[in-house]
């Protein structure tokens, strides 16, 4: 007994010793087959969420019984495609209040996927009012950053409603006084034992807010500019999520990350070529319209939102002068192009080069909760067949309206003379009359305001 005693440690010891050289092994196999069964360990306490089922239409599964799961998915996704873009093109022609309307729709249900997610996870926890507060903390931001838009884009319309003028002046103290209330319902939910779990959560709902409700705000900011800084680089990116699906269908050889191993180089390279091509003739075609390329506005005289100006330099067609190396394959020695096909260039660049990393964070982000149908990483929920929930579509087009919304207010936009005029008169008499004396002493010192009047 004593022997045995003296050599169970060292056969404990080489017991361990063998456990870890069978854990190196199949650690070494789990890299070599490119799963992560070391980041499976390491997220033990994230238990699985369950991926949505197959939801495709009967009729579809019917009419493609007898083809093979590559080609089935195939026609389901451009089947529906199809329908996504007919709607897409219906409410553009509904208009822009239409428009923005549908963003808040698109918005509430992405928020409403990825907070599933976060109830899902912990479901088993009995956490109070965690949905509850997720929405009323959404409804807080919306308001805001609507009354925001409101109050800068219809000044005028905020002015002549008493309501609404009031509403406007306390905006932000009211915004403030709503979140401070789901501040203090949040600590009086806090439960013992489950603190850390619950500010989890808490960052989980604030995190949410800031990815899709912060950059929905900002694509209406973009529709506002006119319609084709909204449709263009929308388009943009579903040509190259559909390009780049295509071409790696046929072509695609050589994987391009690990995040999401259908994805291959030669996907990615062919759309990037067929966006910017598309992304300059769609341009050349919106820019001749004015109702895509004029800012909205609100007309006192009509009690109606407009979209007629007279188009900026931007949107007029110009000369441009063709490189030798164009011009000795063309022939042409100049080229008549709007301005905004330059920009749209860019648009398209950052569609097909950066767009994608919101789907490959989107893929990180379903991996890490182990969003899961047997082993296959699935989407955010089944709400559209083939594609998945409406947050796997829109993914990268919220990287996209950030980028838009930074690329207008670096490169295109200036001061804008009608606000400035909106606010003046909305100021007392008496601020009106310094403002006017103090423009017309800084008109005269700087030899103006004589010129403007012998040209009167």
């Amino acid at each position: 007994m004593a022997e045995l005693r003296q050599r169970g440690p060292a056969e404990k010891d080489l017991q361990h010793r063998r456990s870890e050289d069978k854990g190196s092994e199949t650690e070494g196999r789990s890299e070599r087959d490119g799963a992560s069964d070391n980041e499976a360990k390491s997220d033990s306490g994230i238990p699985e969420v369950a991926g949505s089922a197959d939801d495709t239409p009967e009729v579809l599964n019917k009419a493609l019984s007898g083809l093979s799961s590559r080609w089935k998915n195939w026609w389901v996704r451009g089947i529906l495609t199809l329908a996504m873009i007919s709607f897409f093109f219906f409410i553009i022609y509904l208009g822009p209040m239409v428009l923005m309307m549908i963003v808040l729709c698109v918005q509430i249900k992405c928020f409403h996927e990825i907070i599933t997610i976060g109830y899902s996870v912990y479901h088993s926890y009995d956490l109070p009012w965690f949905r509850t507060l997720s929405w009323y903390f959404l409804l807080c931001v919306n308001y805001f950053f609507y009354g925001e838009t409101v109050t800068d884009y219809f000044f005028a319309l905020v002015q002549r409603e008493d309501c609404l003028r009031i509403l406007s002046k306390y905006h932000r103290f009211i915004s403030f006084a709503l979140y401070l209330t789901g501040f203090c319902m949040f600590v009086l939910s806090l439960v013992k034992k489950h603190y850390r779990l619950q500010f989890y959560m808490f960052g989980w709902t604030h995190v949410t807010l800031l990815i899709v409700v912060t950059q929905s705000h900002l694509i209406i900011h973009n529709l506002f500019e006119g319609m084709i800084w909204f449709i263009v680089p929308i388009s943009c990116v579903i040509c190259n999520d559909i390009m780049a699906y295509m071409f790696g269908f046929f072509f695609g050889r050589t994987p391009l990350i690990k995040l999401s191993p259908k994805k291959t180089w030669e996907g990615f390279i062919g759309g990037f070529f067929a966006t910017v091509v598309f992304g300059i003739l769609l341009s050349y075609v919106m820019a001749g319209y004015r109702c895509f390329v004029c800012p909205v506005e609100f007309n006192n005289d009509s009690n109606r939102f407009t979209v007629d100006c007279e188009p900026s330099e931007l949107f007029q067609l110009q000369d441009y002068i063709l490189p030798s190396v164009l011009h000795s394959v063309t022939g042409w020695t100049t080229v008549k192009l709007y301005p905004f096909q330059i920009h749209s260039i860019a648009l398209s660049a950052f569609a097909s080069i950066m767009g994608p990393f919101g789907g490959f964070f989107a893929s990180g982000f379903k991996r890490a909760f182990k969003i899961k149908v047997g082993v296959i990483c699935q989407t955010f929920a089944n709400t559209i067949p083939g594609h998945g929930g409406i947050m796997d579509r829109f993914d990268c087009q919220y990287l996209m309206a950030t980028f838009v919304n930074v690329y207008i207010a670096s490169f295109i936009r200036g001061p804008n003379p009608t606000k400035v005029i909106q606010q003046l008169l909305a100021l007392r008499p008496d601020q009106q009359l310094h403002i006017f004396n103090s423009l017309k002493a800084h008109l005269t010192e700087r030899g103006l305001l004589p010129a403007l009047e012998a040209a009167a």
